[in-house]
C-alpha cells in the first residue's frame, strides 16, 4: 500500500490509502540488475469508489484513461522507465496526477454559431457559376 497522500491541485487530494502499489521485474537496459531488483512499479487507484473524486472528474479520468482501466474501473498505470524504484514511484504518480488534472479542466466554453460573409458567399457562388461554365464547354459541339 501507498501511504504518502497525492496532493492533485487545491482542491482534490487523494488519501494514500486510496492508491496501491506492486513493484514488478522490469526489461530494458540496466544490467544485472533488471533481472534482479523489480524496479518496475504498478500504481493502481479505483476510480469509482474514491471519495476525493466528483463525478464528473471520476466520468472524465475513466474516459482519458482509456485502456488503463479495468472493467471494474481500476486504473493501472506502469511505471518502468528509470532504473531505480523510487523513481518510477513518484514517475508513476505524476502520471496519475496530471490525468486527474486534466479530467478535472473545465469543459471547453459552447460553439458560437456564426453566418458565412456576404463576401463569403458572393466568392463561393461566382466559383461555382465559373465551375458551370468549364462543365458547360465540355459538352458536344452543336452543327450551326
Amino acid at each position: 500500500m501507498a501511504s504518502d497522500v497525492l496532493y492533485i491541485n487545491d482542491r482534490i487530494t487523494i488519501a494514500g490509502w486510496e492508491l496501491s502499489e506492486q513493484f514488478v521485474l522490469a526489461g530494458g537496459p540496466g544490467g544485472q540488475n533488471v533481472n534482479k531488483v523489480a524496479t518496475a512499479v504498478q500504481l493502481f487507484f479505483n476510480i469509482p469508489n474514491s471519495p476525493s473524486l466528483n463525478d464528473r472528474v471520476k466520468a472524465n479520468a475513466i474516459r482519458l484513461a482509456g485502456r488503463r482501466v479495468s472493467k471494474d474501473g481500476v486504473l493501472m498505470i506502469e511505471a518502468s522507465r528509470f532504473r531505480s524504484q523510487d523513481r518510477n514511484r513518484d514517475d508513476a504518480r505524476e502520471r496519475l496526477k496530471e490525468l486527474i488534472l486534466e479530467a478535472a479542466a473545465p469543459p471547453p466554453p459552447p460553439r458560437k454559431k456564426t453566418k458565412p460573409t456576404k463576401g463569403s458567399i458572393e466568392r463561393r457562388l461566382k466559383e461555382k457559376s465559373g465551375r458551370a461554365e468549364v462543365k458547360k464547354m465540355r459538352g458536344k459541339v452543336g452543327r450551326d
